[in-house]
């Protein structure tokens, strides 16, 4: 009995120093495979750091406004008695737009009419009295009064029966009628608006701290989008006074309508063109990654014991051919980077970086890049630092400065 139990115990030791051994040893191949496992190689598109040149801009929001555009009202109170415009008529200065009833009005002003020729017919029967010596000075004198005041009269009435027609002020587009035949109107009533579109104003506002940077006659760009600026001008006006309570400084600006596209009363973008600075390092908005720590790109070096002939001694920039400089970005594109880049393999570094401004689609960069540093632009999620890569640039993100100007 006492043997077979010493069987069974050593049967169960035996059994159980397998197990324990199979596991120690799975273990350890399974650490062995894992550290010398390399990490799979990454695609990714890069730009080549270049200095370039930057044309700094001030953005905003405009309104546009007609250069010469008002609200035609009437004078006097009366009955509609002619219109004679329609709704987006072309007018020219001095053209009759609209008569209130002014029958009274003429009889009136006939009447002080006739008056006035017979006081100016008793002036002149004075003044030859008086140069006979027949008439007296105080005759002469009432007959020049008279005159006078029924010519006074003759104008004050005229003035009145003017104001009874409703003329174009300027050349311009018509508005929509806002009155009736046979409509009794009072002083002030709008009858329609006049705007001429040959010429556009917009006005806007700037943040304080740009009010040294802005200029009479400085370019500006105007669109509806920001991607679509097709329409330019100039700034004609800077308000001297900031408003204290928004800290916004006005500014306005012209610009020519031929086509009428921009109609007054319209949302529009605005973009002050400041003076170009040129070698400013700057890279695509898409290759800079933003986090809690701070802003970083992804910078390429070459990574060590490649298999690729003559890879020791090419570096990222080797592999990309960009045909021409994007202005306002300091990065451009290899072309050929997905051909030439495909056999070579790169290591990922993550650098931070000081950011300046941003315009166009890129962002300029103070501290941390130099000029042909390559960097990711595309592709930045599956990143980590010390990551192997490959370049296929035959994919590239929107390129930077293609937005109108």
């Amino acid at each position: 009995m006492v043997k077979r139990f010493i069987i069974a115990f050593v049967l169960v030791a035996l059994v159980a120093g397998a197990l324990v051994g199979f596991n120690i040893f799975r273990d350890r191949a399974i650490q062995q495979i894992f550290a010398t496992m390399q990490a799979p190689t990454l695609t990714v598109s890069t730009s080549t750091v270049e200095p370039s040149t930057w044309r700094p801009s001030i953005e905003a929001i405009g309104t546009m406004a007609a250069a010469n555009g008002v609200d035609l009202t009437v004078e006097t109170n009366g009955i509609v008695e002619e219109i004679l415009f329609k709704a987006n008529d072309r007018v020219n200065a001095g053209d009759v737009l609209m008569r209130l009833d002014d029958e009274a009005q003429k009889a009136d002003l006939a009447a002080a009419q006739t008056q006035a020729a017979l006081d100016q017919q008793t002036l002149e029967r004075a003044r030859a009295l008086q140069q006979r010596g027949v008439g007296s000075q105080s005759s002469l004198d009432e007959a020049e009064a008279a005159a006078a005041a029924s010519a006074a009269r003759v104008q004050s009435l005229q003035a009145a029966l003017n104001q009874k027609v409703l003329i174009a002020p300027f050349n311009g587009t018509i508005g929509i009628p806002r009155i009736d035949l046979g409509q009794y109107l009072t002083p002030g009533t709008t009858v329609t608006t006049l705007q001429d579109l040959e010429t556009m104003r917009v006005d806007f506002t700037v943040p304080e701290q740009r009010f040294e940077e802005l200029k009479i006659g400085q370019p500006v760009r105007l669109g509806l989008t920001e991607d679509d600026m097709p329409f330019a001008g100039k700034v004609i006006g800077i308000d001297p006074k900031i408003d204290p309570s928004t800290r916004l400084v006005s500014v306005r600006a012209e610009v020519t309508n031929p086509e009428g596209r921009l109609n007054p009363g319209q949302f529009v973008r605005v973009r002050v063109e400041l003076p170009a600075e040129e070698n400013i390092i700057a890279v695509p908005q898409t290759a800079l990654v933003t986090s809690l720590y701070g802003d970083y790109v992804y910078r390429l070096r070459p990574a060590e014991n490649q298999n690729t002939e003559g890879s020791a001694n090419q570096t990222p920039a080797a592999g990309q051919q960009q045909e021409g400089a994007a202005e306002n970005t300091g990065a451009n594109s290899g072309e050929a980077g997905g051909q030439a880049g495909e056999s070579e393999i790169f290591v990922i570094d993550q650098v931070f970086v000081k950011t300046g401004r941003r315009a166009n689609g890129s962002v300029e960069i103070a501290e941390g890049l130099n000029a042909g540093d390559v960097v990711v632009n595309a592709g930045q999620n599956r990143l980590t630092n010390g990551a192997r890569v490959t370049i296929d640039n035959t994919v590239q993100p929107m390129q930077i400065g293609s937005s109108n100007q």
